[in-house]
Formats: C-alpha cells, sequence, structure tokens
C-alpha cells in the first residue's frame, strides 16, 4: 500500500521531515535508490599503519535497509571485497583474484546489526529514505539530534544523526557497532563524518565520508571515501 503525505507527516518527527526537505527530497518523488561511484582509502587492518587505495560501486535502496558495495583494492585492483545487506541478510567477502576467498564473515544476528547500522549512518547518500523507507524508527534527542533505528530482536539497530549548522548530517554515532561478526563480538562505538555538502541533482549531498573506531577514547580512522558520481534510481 502506498503511503499518503498525510500518512508519512504523521509517521515522521517534524525534525525529520524537515531534514528531508531541506535536503531536496521531493514528497512525489518516485526515487527506488542510489547509484553511487567512490575513490578513497582503508586499512587492512586497524593497527595498520599504511592505507590501500579502492575503488566502489554501492547502490542503496530507498525502501527498504538494502545496499551493495563492490570495491576492489591492492595493486592492480587484485583484491575486491562485497558488504551488502540484502533481504535481511548481511555479507563481507573479501576476495584475491576474483576467486580465492580471504575473509568471509559469518551470517550471525551481529553481522546483520553491523550493515544495519551502516545502512543507517549512510541515508545523507540515499536521503529520499528519510521520507520513503517506512521500516526506519525515528525520535528526535534535540534540535540538531536525532535517532533511526531498524530492526528487532537480536538485530535491533541504532544510530545517531548529528546535524551541522546548516541542519544537514554531520555525523552518524552507534554506541555499540559488533566490531567482529563472531563471537567475541566486542560492540564497539563507531563513528562516521560526512563533508563537502554540494547540490547534486537538486539534492544536497556529502561528497566525502570518513569512518573510525573509537577504541578507549580514541577514534582510530579506517575509511575514508569520496563520491564521484551519483545518480538516483527511479522505481520502474
Amino acid at each position: 500500500m502506498v503511503e499518503t503525505a498525510g500518512e508519512r507527516r504523521a509517521r515522521l518527527p517534524a525534525a525529520v521531515y524537515d531534514l528531508a526537505m531541506r535536503l531536496g527530497v521531493r514528497e512525489d518523488d518516485d526515487v527506488s535508490g542510489v547509484r553511487l561511484r567512490q575513490t578513497g582509502r582503508m586499512k587492512r587492518s586497524l593497527d595498520a599503519q599504511s592505507w590501500m587505495e579502492f575503488t566502489a560501486t554501492q547502490t542503496i535502496s530507498t525502501h527498504a535497509c538494502a545496499f551493495n558495495w563492490l570495491a576492489k583494492a591492492g595493486p592492480f585492483g587484485l583484491i575486491s571485497a562485497r558488504d551488502a545487506l540484502e533481504d535481511g541478510a548481511g555479507r563481507l567477502d573479501i576476495m584475491a583474484l576474483g576467486f580465492i576467498p580471504i575473509a568471509r564473515a559469518q551470517h550471525t544476528p551481529a553481522l546483520v546489526r553491523g550493515e544495519l547500522m551502516r545502512y543507517l549512518a549512510e541515508l545523507p547518500w540515499a536521503p529520499a529514505a528519510i521520507l520513503h523507507n517506512t521500516t526506519l524508527r525515528w525520535r528526535t534527542d534535540s534540535a540538531d539530534c536525532l535517532v533511526v533505528s531498524a530492526g528487532v530482536g537480536a538485530t535491533a539497530s541504532e544510530v545517531i544523526l548529528s546535524l551541522d549548522s546548516e541542519g544537514r548530517v554531520a555525523s552518524g554515532f552507534a554506541a555499540d557497532r559488533p566490531r567482529s561478526a563472531s563471537a567475541p563480538f566486542l560492540p564497539t562505538p563507531w563513528r562516521g563524518r560526512f563533508s563537502d555538502y554540494r547540490l547534486h541533482n537538486d539534492v544536497w549531498l556529502p561528497f566525502f565520508g570518513e569512518v573510525a573506531w573509537e577504541i578507549g577514547g580514541v577514534a582510530t580512522s579506517y575509511w575514508q571515501g569520496r563520491i564521484v558520481q551519483w545518480d538516483a534510481v527511479r522505481a520502474p
């Protein structure tokens, strides 16, 4: 059943609706998802001193908690990675030469929680989901702090979105994102930061993002990415 504008206004806190409007989302938007390309760098492990360059493509649904991130890294792109959330199941695979497994996360509730938190934190890259993903649950903590959650039971996940002086999302924070998909699950504070907002295709988007784990009160960045292409996917 298609949600009416009135039902949407009743479902969403006013501050959440206002955020979507500021970012350029339209009530009658027929966007079903977004497709983007990234370049950036990431660490093989949190304690690594060096960074590895990558290129990636990603699709993000605006009507369900789902995404698919495909990356190539290392010399000549010999290492490939897939990080995804599809049909409620998480997936994280790292391969060499496209067929030699390097790492594969177990399919556990912890993996799903981690992927849900990634989806929630990356809403600034798919802002239409703020209005149109009816599975998201919202509350307002303060004038510049919104909380969004998804999942139930063992996969229940929550991310705090902090707004900047322009009323756009500056960061997403999860107090207990699993740092491992298998026991011990190591719930750890995790934060993503957004910057370089630009008006692109009538939507305000952050073209730079950075992700860090906070251990012992110290934030350690392990992923930095820049958007080089962003397109809305229209419903058929």
